[in-house]
């Protein structure tokens, strides 16, 4: 299968850390999602059979397609982690050059090879020649919006013999808090002849609708909004909006638990895992908002959205305080009361945060 047959006119399920752990990519396969990538791993532990690591390379038969995400920096390495990977059933694999965390860019891995073209070429040339499904790579504008190089590097990747390339259109610098330049979409794709895909600023079906088609780009990849909302890929395929009420909504949130339970086991430590990941998803589920339309903004701050609905269900499902997340867990995980707790007085996404990672 190649690169273009995997990506062509889809919408991509994003890598992310803890957000797309196998479970999620379940629910959202059944929310529509065609094309959907594991979480980052870093190469050497997969070649040093770390099991937490390997973990990260399980797909569940569901995924129709299903690539691997590998971090690291040295072409042997790299080489050997993607055989790996093909052994385990990944459809595709792709080399991270925009991880813009530090435990990540201090080992010279993700964002630090944004300014390596060399090295890059030399481990994309590695993997191609280790494995026999596309190699892909994503990667972001540059180190600093001063001085972007992912033309560079993109090019280099392609003289290497990339399959396909991801381009997050904002520098390491800038993480998330700058808008997507979408424009440098464009300027890739006129720029090399391997597929390219969009990724960034994706809120609506409607976002990748139209920045495949301003962009020329083959895919559009989704990322945080995926996470808020998982049903995106059902409307990216029908073309309409999907609102669910407070109801739907705790369906969406209970299959989830379901499928922790299944991965994790439902024993004592399996529900404290479950726990954790979805008191992580619930950070993230908690800012849809009805009716928020295509005015919406992907915010860390519930207030953005405007007030919560009057449905206590529906207002419960919107709050970001740990009280009301450590109560829909006592409920959905433990088999406690549905009681959520007195309103908080603010919202704190960081507490909910920290209790998910630990």
């Amino acid at each position: 299968m190649t690169a273009e047959e995997i990506f062509r006119g889809r919408l991509i399920m994003a890598p992310m850390s803890r957000g797309t752990d196998l479970p999620f990519r379940r629910l959202a396969v059944e929310h529509g999602a065609e094309v959907c990538v594991g979480e980052m791993a870093y190469a050497h532990k997969i070649v040093r059979d770390v099991a937490s690591e390997r973990a990260l390379l399980r797909r569940h038969p569901s995924e129709k397609f299903f690539g691997v995400q590998l971090a690291g920096k040295d072409p042997r390495l790299m080489a050997e982690a993607a055989g790996i990977a093909e052994q385990s059933g990944a459809d595709f694999v792709d080399v991270n050059l925009g991880c813009p965390i530090e435990d990540a860019t201090k080992r010279g891995f993700g964002a630090a090879l944004l300014g390596r073209a060399k090295r890059v070429g030399e481990i994309v040339s590695a993997m191609k020649a280790a494995v026999s499904i596309p190699v892909t790579a994503k990667l972001r504008l540059g180190w600093s919006s001063e001085k972007p190089t992912f033309l560079k590097i993109a090019r280099a990747a392609e003289d290497a013999g990339i399959d396909a390339v991801t381009l997050h259109p904002r520098s390491r610098a800038q993480r998330y808090r700058r808008p997507a330049d979408w424009a440098c979409v464009q300027q890739l794709v006129e720029s090399v002849s391997v597929p390219v895909i969009g990724n960034g600023d994706v809120l609506t079906w409607r976002d990748a609708r139209q920045r495949a088609v301003s962009s020329g780009c083959a895919a559009v990849m989704v990322g945080r909004w995926a996470l808020a909302k998982p049903w995106i890929f059902r409307e990216y395929t029908e073309e309409r909006d999907i609102e669910p009420d407070a109801e739907g909504r705790l369906a969406v949130v209970r299959r989830y638990v379901e499928l922790c339970r299944e991965h994790f086991r439902d024993d004592e430590r399996g529900r404290r895992r479950t726990r954790r990941f979805v008191g992580f998803h619930q950070d993230f589920f908690r800012r849809f908002r009805r009716g928020a339309g295509a005015g919406a903004v992907n915010s860390d701050d519930p207030r953005n959205w405007g007030e919560p609905p009057a449905d206590e269900l529906e207002a419960w499902l919107c709050r970001a305080d740990l009280a009301a997340v450590e109560a829909l867990c006592d409920w959905l995980v433990d088999g406690g009361p549905c009681r959520p707790p007195a309103a908080a007085v603010g919202d704190e996404p960081r507490a909910v945060r920290t209790a998910a990672y630990g």
